[in-house]
């Protein structure tokens, strides 16, 4: 018997941080996938070999100004694309398609109205906030909903954004991302004698991921442990305001940047570390978390976690049993966790070894895996909602 085929659309296949999506699409069993793309990077870190790049196309610059300014069609047909999918999708024997990020399933709003075949839609995050250039981006999202059975979110918070933008409850799957355990072992660690203890995060350098706390929080452990460091390991716009952060708080000796690691890197980071940092917050732009994977990956390990009351967070990370979590922006606080923790090491190893149980219990890839295809076979069944009459 034949496996459906799915088709994976994500715009950008795959920037460095979209590791999960790369684990998604290259870990399906009971489906044949291929990949759309409008541009592949990455490869030999992210290397798939069923793609099909749509190219930019090629068209006068008067028909481009006269169907977004006169016509004022929507983007996918002024940008030429709409007529590539329809020929791509013609081509190929697709049973059902799977838009990676809300945003995304916008732009195919077009598409996704012709073709007849489902489409399911996942929500990492930032894609519900809203988007001050797309006045209508929020009625567009209302209107994808209609287009799609099925709605897939990382965590419940998500789900309840997802909800009040006006997606059905009864379209709603969670599916968590999925951590390969065996890549990522626990490992026995020891509180250092000299108190040169270990901080690490591992996120890209972007406003959710609180760094300006972290590195406040972690300026105030280092009053009482000289001998302390911190590694902040990722790439992103913030890159230059956090290096002169450090400059101007007197931590350039104890604060690291490596960029971005590869999980061989990753893992001996997490190693030779006692303590891994993420306190996310919501952005002024209604920026927020679903789930952190290198918060998972980083459990997995034994590192206890202190992080925030932010957004798939505590579906994650139980306070005062696998981490501690504290308000959103309250460097003071996430100090006070910080010094708890290294104020009782024994504590702190049974924080370790629960945070690594609650990740296996809970975040398996496999079982993540099969819960993503039981969603793609779920769609089939439904099949392509029917119109909503006025």
């Amino acid at each position: 018997m034949e496996k459906p085929i799915v088709a994976s659309y994500c715009t950008t296949f795959l920037k460095p941080e979209m590791l999960h999506i790369y684990r998604q699409v290259s870990a399906l069993q009971r489906h044949q996938t291929f990949v759309i793309t409008k541009e592949r990077q990455c490869a030999e870190r992210f290397p798939f070999d069923d793609i099909e790049v749509i190219p930019p196309a090629r068209q006068s610059l008067l028909r481009h100004a006269y169907l977004k300014f006169i016509r004022r069609v929507p983007p996918l047909y002024y940008r030429g694309e709409m007529e590539q999918l329809m020929a791509l999708f013609e081509r190929r024997q697709t049973d059902l398609m799977h838009v990676y990020f809300g945003h995304t399933g916008v732009h195919l709003r077009p598409f996704l109205q012709w073709w007849d075949r489902p489409t399911i839609v996942s929500f990492h995050g930032a894609d519900v906030m809203p988007r001050a250039h797309q006045p209508k981006y929020l009625e567009y999202m209302r209107e994808l909903f209609t287009l799609v059975p099925l709605v897939l979110v990382r965590s419940h918070s998500l789900a309840e954004r997802v909800k009040a933008i006006g997606c059905p409850a009864g379209k709603i799957r969670l599916n968590r991302t999925g951590i390969p355990l065996t890549e990522f072992p626990l490992v026995e660690r020891s509180a250092p004698a000299d108190g040169a203890w270990h901080l690490v995060q591992t996120c890209r350098l972007i406003a959710k991921k609180g760094l300006v706390t972290a590195l406040k929080a972690f300026a105030q452990l280092r009053r009482d442990y000289p001998k302390a460091t911190f590694t902040i390991a990722g790439e992103g716009p913030m890159r230059a305001e956090l290096g002169e952060l450090v400059a101007q708080m007197g931590l350039s000796d104890s604060v690291d940047f490596p960029g971005f690691l590869s999980p061989r890197e990753l893992n001996e980071l997490y190693a030779r570390s006692h303590l891994f940092l993420h306190p996310s917050e919501l952005t002024e732009k209604q920026d927020q978390e679903g789930i952190p994977n290198s918060m998972l990956e980083a459990m997995a390990t034994g590192l206890p976690v202190a992080a925030t009351l932010h957004g798939g967070i505590p579906e994650a990370v139980t306070d005062g049993a696998s981490g501690l979590l504290v308000p959103e922006r309250d460097a003071d606080a996430l100090a006070a966790a910080l010094k708890r923790f290294v104020s009782d090491p024994q504590w702190l190893r049974q924080i370790g070894v629960q945070a690594s149980r609650s990740v296996h219990a809970e975040f398996e890839h496999g079982c993540a895996i099969r819960k993503l295809e039981s969603f793609y076979e779920e769609a089939i069944r439904i099949g392509k909602p029917r119109p909503v009459l006025p």
